[in-house]
This record gives structure tokens, C-alpha cells and sequence, in this order.
């Protein structure tokens, strides 16, 4: 068995089966880490769903984007009322279902720039109940035998993994903002406990103008802007070997895509 991490997907379908294929992925028996963010941005959720419920060994890692679809599920009320891409993932659910989406749009004008919330006719009965559980199942992070950490934004690096709160792993950026300033000035990251590596997404490399993966200190960041410009990155946590796929923009040509993490 080899052991995967995915970057964030944001429901690029076509991108995933392209890493899973370049790779050599085998569904039946190499195991595959998710970093979280499934959902929001591309038209293809459903489709995204579907593929990974096809790989036999799997360990899922809950990002702010599905923790937005864990809450609509759960509650009924999306927090985040469909915006930042979550209108791709209701409309590709609806798809799935052939419903008619009735979408009332509500204009917010900002200080820089408008953005808009979404009232839906969607209702958690709606999802399909393999996709429910999906997102019910989601781990807050993950750490292996081998001390790799996986975790969807960061981690509190000066107190115990198991103090760390559900938000800051989904939400944080200081970590990784941590282990660039370290390594400027050629210092290494001190930690409560022990990691070998840790892997990370949510903060796209592309902020840094690249759609490459990126090792500062012992932390690998694997979004690579799927969610946006940029691609999808596969890697295998051992030889730390990487598979992209083409630009995603360029798998959907014709998708209304507007993400704002």
C-alpha cells in the first residue's frame, strides 16, 4: 500500500481523476489522504463525491468549506448562505437530482468589492445520504504512526495536538506564515510535540505566485490553487513524488466560477 495526500479540490472533478490516473493511483489498494475543501468553487461536488467513494482506503480531513456543508446538513442553515463558490455545489447537486434550483440572490456592496448570498429551495434530505455521511465522518486532522500530521489550515504549534480547537485546524494560516518568517531568517519551527512532516492546504502557494507544492520547514502546503488559477496536486507522503493536473480553469472552460476563500 502507498499512502496519498490530495490538496484542496474545491469540486474539480475532472482535475482529481486527472492526479488519480498520472499517478497510478490503485483503488483497491493504496490509501488516500484528503486535506479538506472538497466542495465549493467548480460545478463537479457530486461528481467529486462519487469518485472518491470509489477508493476503498480513504481518511478524509474536514476544511471551512465543508464544514459550511456539514452545517447545511445538519441544520438546514448554510452558513455561509451559499456564497464563496458554495452556489457551484448546490447547483451540482440539484444537477445530480434534475431539481429545478430556485435562487434568490442578495447583492452586498463591500467597501472593495460585492459579494452575494444565496437562498435556495436545496434541503439536507436533498443530499444524497453516501454524501451526508461523507462530510459527517470528516476528521478534524489526522497523524499517522510515522508522526505526519495532516490537517486542513494549521495548528496552535505551542500546545498539545489534542488541545487544538476544531477552527483553528480548518481555519488557520499563522503556521505556515510562522514557518516562512523561520525560514528567512534560517531558523527551523519549534513544536509541543513531535512531527516529521506536516501537510497542510488552505492557503493557496499561489499567493506566492506558484502552482507548485511548497516545503517550508518540515510543512508541506498542497493547495496549489485548484480552487482557483492554479492546479490540483497529488503527493505521496513517503517519496514525497507529485502529480499535478493542467491548469483547472482550462478543464472548465465554461464554468461560472467566482471562489473567495
Amino acid at each position: 500500500m502507498k499512502t496519498f495526500v490530495v490538496g484542496d479540490i474545491h469540486g474539480a472533478h475532472k482535475a482529481l481523476v486527472q492526479v488519480l490516473e498520472r499517478s497510478g493511483f490503485d483503488y483497491e489498494k493504496d490509501m488516500l489522504i484528503t486535506i479538506g475543501d472538497i466542495c465549493d468553487g467548480w460545478g463537479e461536488t457530486y461528481e467529486t463525491i462519487e469518485e472518491l467513494l470509489k477508493i476503498k482506503n480513504r481518511i478524509d480531513i474536514m476544511g471551512n468549506h465543508d464544514q459550511w456543508m456539514y452545517e447545511f446538513i445538519t441544520t438546514g442553515v448554510h452558513p455561509d448562505q451559499w456564497s464563496q463558490g458554495g452556489l457551484a455545489t448546490a447547483k451540482s447537486y440539484a444537477n445530480a437530482l434534475g431539481m429545478e434550483l430556485i435562487i434568490d440572490k442578495t447583492t452586498h456592496r463591500g467597501f472593495r468589492y460585492e459579494h452575494y448570498s444565496y437562498r435556495l429551495n436545496l434541503i439536507p434530505e436533498d443530499i444524497t445520504i453516501s454524501h451526508q455521511n461523507f462530510f459527517k465522518r470528516q476528521a478534524k486532522w489526522y497523524k499517522d504512526d510515522n508522526n505526519n500530521l495532516f490537517v486542513h489550515g494549521g495548528i496552535n504549534r505551542h500546545i498539545p495536538l489534542n488541545d487544538n480547537l476544531p477552527h483553528m485546524a480548518m481555519w488557520d494560516r499563522a503556521l505556515f506564515s510562522q514557518a516562512m518568517s523561520a525560514a528567512a531568517t534560517n531558523n527551523k519551527l519549534k513544536f509541543h510535540d513531535e512531527y516529521k512532516k506536516i501537510f497542510i492546504g488552505h492557503t493557496t502557494t499561489e499567493s506566492w505566485g506558484k502552482t507548485e507544492p511548497l516545503l517550508v520547514d518540515i510543512i508541506w502546503n498542497l493547495d496549489t490553487g485548484a480552487g482557483g488559477g492554479g492546479k490540483l496536486t497529488l503527493m505521496d507522503i513517503d517519496t514525497e513524488e507529485y502529480w499535478q493536473s493542467d491548469l483547472v480553469p482550462s478543464l472548465y472552460p465554461d464554468d461560472e466560477h467566482n471562489l473567495r476563500k
